[in-house]
């Protein structure tokens, strides 16, 4: 059985406090929102309770601007970028910026977990949809996960923008080649870690 077969992913929607002070954001207010990697141990109490949030090894911490400016930071920061606590009711509106999508996309470049894995392919897959990735070719690699089993995978190279700032505009950069890993998620699946992906990142995909 495929090494992708994973559970539901959960990851925490905006907190709306400070991880720091515990004060309630307010309407209006910028603050940092933040990804954390957990540590083993965390991984381990949180399975015990609600193995679905554990799923990806992540979870998100919010920092009031105030706080955050002063020089404090969360332990194990993985990923972060600067939004607003939006107004009651507001329609809802892209927060991240894309060059957070592909700092994440780089940053899991290394990992062998299943499940972070398919969260990359994701961002991947989103990337490419904004025009930010390009798809270049494929081959077959032989990859070996965590638990010691080995699985033949399709590996996909791809060509990011030089400049993500500038949006589908802005060159190729043909001399940063990226690998990304296709886990043969169906659509069920990439339709659950997209709505999961958007809940943490308070976006819509």
């Amino acid at each position: 059985m495929s090494q992708f077969n994973t559970q539901q992913y959960d990851i925490e929607r905006p907190t709306g406090h400070c991880a720091f002070s515990s004060r309630q954001l307010q309407p209006g207010e910028s603050y940092y929102a933040t990804l954390v990697e957990l540590t083993p141990e965390e991984m381990e109490q949180l399975a015990k309770t609600d193995k679905t949030k554990s799923a990806l090894g992540l979870k998100r911490l919010d920092v009031s601007a105030e706080i955050w400016d002063a020089g404090n930071r969360p332990n194990n920061l993985f990923g972060y970028w600067k939004t607003v606590v939006p107004e009651p009711n507001a329609k809802k509106r892209q927060f991240v910026d894309d060059t957070v999508l592909m700092d994440m996309l780089k940053k899991l470049a290394l990992t062998d977990d299943a499940d972070k894995l398919a969260f990359r392919y994701v961002l991947a897959l989103i990337l490419m949809r904004k025009r930010l990735l390009r798809y270049d070719s494929s081959t077959k690699q032989e990859m070996e996960f965590e638990d010691g089993t080995t699985e033949l995978q399709e590996v996909w190279t791809l060509t990011p923008k030089l400049n993500v700032k500038k949006g589908p505009m802005s060159k190729w950069d043909e001399d940063s080649k990226l690998e990304l890993f296709d886990p043969k998620l169906d659509a069920e699946k990439i339709e659950q870690v997209t709505i999961q992906l958007g809940d943490i990142l308070n976006a819509d995909f």
